[in-house]
């Protein structure tokens, strides 16, 4: 990729899962990714023990609010990572999808979430070399 990446992340509710990734990719790529975050049946806030858990790390995502997933975020993003959304998420040639088996952080305490975000976070950095391979992460 010689521009900026776009990474998409998609779960149902675009309240926990995907919006912890989308701190970290954002908080991680140091800006040099674009993120996006969507929900195939958003609700209307985030869960608040994802935004306890990425606290604990210094990302605030407090501010953040759930999105409809769109047929153009997907057609704008160069890698679409799914999280237990199914196939909600619209396939268009050229991208690159991945779908990231993640416990559901809805209605957990603060310690099953903490082990999910640290999941995502190693999934994030794996990313990271992977869009990013020229440059140190």
């Amino acid at each position: 990729m010689t521009q900026k990446p776009t990474v998409l992340f998609v779960c149902v509710h675009n309240a926990g899962r995907s919006q912890m990734a989308a701190g970290y990719m954002a908080e991680l790529s140091g800006g040099r990714v674009e993120v996006l975050s969507a929900g195939s049946q958003p609700k209307e806030h985030i869960n608040p023990v994802a935004v306890a858990a990425m606290a604990e790390e210094g990302i605030d995502i407090a501010h953040n609010t759930p999105k409809a997933l769109t047929t153009e975020a997907v057609k704008e993003s160069d890698v679409v990572i799914t999280m237990g959304c199914g196939d909600t998420c619209p396939i268009f040639p050229g991208k690159r999808y991945e779908d990231w088996q993640l416990d559901d952080p809805a209605g957990q305490g603060i310690e099953a979430v903490r082990p999910i975000r640290d999941d995502i976070r190693r999934r994030i950095e794996s990313l990271l070399t992977q869009i990013l391979p020229d440059e140190r992460v």
